[in-house]
Protein backbone atom coordinates (compact mmCIF):
# COMPACT_ATOMS: atom_id res chain seq x y z
CA UNK A 1 0.00 0.00 0.00
CA UNK A 2 1.49 3.34 -1.12
CA UNK A 3 1.37 6.12 1.32
CA UNK A 4 -0.96 8.18 -0.50
CA UNK A 5 -3.63 5.51 -0.27
CA UNK A 6 -3.47 6.23 4.00
CA UNK A 7 -6.47 8.26 5.84
CA UNK A 8 -4.39 10.76 7.18
CA UNK A 9 -4.52 10.45 11.19
CA UNK A 10 -3.67 14.35 12.05
CA UNK A 11 -6.01 15.88 13.87
CA UNK A 12 -6.59 19.12 12.02
CA UNK A 13 -4.80 22.38 13.21
CA UNK A 14 -7.58 25.00 14.93
CA UNK A 15 -6.39 28.89 15.15
CA UNK A 16 -6.66 30.11 18.15
CA UNK A 17 -7.21 33.86 17.92
CA UNK A 18 -7.46 36.12 21.40
CA UNK A 19 -7.66 39.63 20.34
CA UNK A 20 -11.64 39.66 20.79
CA UNK A 21 -11.16 38.54 23.81
CA UNK A 22 -8.40 40.81 24.91
CA UNK A 23 -10.47 43.76 23.79
CA UNK A 24 -13.65 42.49 25.90
CA UNK A 25 -11.96 42.78 28.61
CA UNK A 26 -10.70 46.36 28.54
CA UNK A 27 -13.09 48.68 29.48
CA UNK A 28 -14.29 50.92 26.96
CA UNK A 29 -13.88 54.08 28.07
CA UNK A 30 -11.00 55.66 29.82
CA UNK A 31 -12.19 56.46 32.69
CA UNK A 32 -13.53 52.87 33.29
CA UNK A 33 -10.45 51.64 32.66
CA UNK A 34 -8.98 54.00 35.63
CA UNK A 35 -10.75 53.24 38.29
CA UNK A 36 -9.92 49.32 37.53
CA UNK A 37 -6.49 49.53 37.08
CA UNK A 38 -6.53 51.89 40.10
CA UNK A 39 -4.81 55.38 38.60
CA UNK A 40 -4.49 58.58 39.97
CA UNK A 41 -7.04 59.36 38.40
CA UNK A 42 -9.45 56.25 39.56
CA UNK A 43 -8.63 57.40 42.51
CA UNK A 44 -9.26 60.77 42.73
CA UNK A 45 -12.61 60.40 40.91
CA UNK A 46 -13.32 57.66 44.11
CA UNK A 47 -11.81 60.37 46.32
CA UNK A 48 -14.79 62.81 44.85
CA UNK A 49 -17.68 60.34 45.36
CA UNK A 50 -16.64 60.05 48.86
CA UNK A 51 -16.30 63.42 49.45
CA UNK A 52 -19.80 64.11 47.90
CA UNK A 53 -21.09 60.95 50.01
CA UNK A 54 -19.21 62.37 53.69
CA UNK A 55 -20.52 66.17 52.65
CA UNK A 56 -24.22 64.85 52.18
CA UNK A 57 -23.85 62.84 55.63
CA UNK A 58 -22.17 66.02 57.05
CA UNK A 59 -25.08 68.30 56.02
CA UNK A 60 -27.51 66.57 57.47
CA UNK A 61 -26.30 65.51 60.76
CA UNK A 62 -25.92 69.39 61.29
CA UNK A 63 -29.83 69.44 60.27
CA UNK A 64 -30.29 66.56 62.80
CA UNK A 65 -28.13 68.14 65.89
CA UNK A 66 -29.63 71.64 65.07
CA UNK A 67 -33.20 70.26 65.17
CA UNK A 68 -32.94 68.10 68.36
CA UNK A 69 -30.63 69.77 70.13
CA UNK A 70 -32.39 73.31 69.69
CA UNK A 71 -35.24 71.69 71.70
CA UNK A 72 -34.13 71.61 74.91
CA UNK A 73 -32.65 74.81 74.54
CA UNK A 74 -35.67 75.49 73.56
CA UNK A 75 -37.56 74.26 77.03
CA UNK A 76 -34.63 75.77 79.27
CA UNK A 77 -34.99 79.42 77.72
CA UNK A 78 -38.83 79.50 77.69
CA UNK A 79 -40.02 77.38 80.24
CA UNK A 80 -43.77 77.90 80.15
CA UNK A 81 -43.32 76.20 76.18
CA UNK A 82 -42.35 72.94 78.17
CA UNK A 83 -45.16 73.27 80.18
CA UNK A 84 -47.91 73.06 77.73
CA UNK A 85 -50.12 69.77 77.36
CA UNK A 86 -51.23 68.45 73.58
CA UNK A 87 -53.37 65.40 73.32
CA UNK A 88 -52.76 65.46 77.62
CA UNK A 89 -49.03 64.54 76.69
CA UNK A 90 -46.55 67.25 78.03
CA UNK A 91 -44.79 69.36 74.57
CA UNK A 92 -41.18 68.56 75.72
CA UNK A 93 -42.27 64.53 76.14
CA UNK A 94 -44.26 64.70 73.06
CA UNK A 95 -41.40 66.56 70.68
CA UNK A 96 -38.68 64.73 71.63
CA UNK A 97 -40.36 61.22 72.92
CA UNK A 98 -42.60 60.37 70.25
CA UNK A 99 -42.28 62.88 67.21
CA UNK A 100 -38.10 62.68 67.24
CA UNK A 101 -38.51 59.22 66.05
CA UNK A 102 -40.35 59.95 62.29
CA UNK A 103 -37.83 63.00 62.01
CA UNK A 104 -35.18 60.48 62.07
CA UNK A 105 -36.59 57.82 59.88
CA UNK A 106 -37.07 60.80 57.68
CA UNK A 107 -33.85 62.31 57.71
CA UNK A 108 -32.46 58.53 57.21
CA UNK A 109 -34.58 58.08 54.25
CA UNK A 110 -33.46 61.60 52.34
CA UNK A 111 -29.52 60.58 52.88
CA UNK A 112 -30.26 56.72 51.05
CA UNK A 113 -32.03 58.66 48.42
CA UNK A 114 -29.39 61.63 48.10
CA UNK A 115 -26.64 58.72 48.81
CA UNK A 116 -28.07 56.95 45.51
CA UNK A 117 -28.55 59.70 43.42
CA UNK A 118 -24.88 61.03 44.42
CA UNK A 119 -23.66 57.14 43.14
CA UNK A 120 -25.87 57.90 39.96
CA UNK A 121 -24.22 60.59 39.02
CA UNK A 122 -20.81 58.61 39.90
CA UNK A 123 -21.80 56.28 37.54
CA UNK A 124 -23.18 58.70 35.07
CA UNK A 125 -19.97 60.30 34.67
CA UNK A 126 -17.97 57.46 34.67
CA UNK A 127 -19.80 55.82 31.69
CA UNK A 128 -19.95 59.31 29.89
CA UNK A 129 -18.67 58.75 26.31
CA UNK A 130 -15.03 60.52 25.69
CA UNK A 131 -14.93 63.19 23.34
Amino acid sequence: MAADDEPSTKPLRTRVVLGEAATRRRPADRAQADLAEQTPVGEALVKGLMRAQLALALRLAVVVVTALGSLPLLFAVAPGVGGLKIFGIYLPWLLLGVLSFPFLIGVGWAYVRWAERNEQDFIALIRRPEP
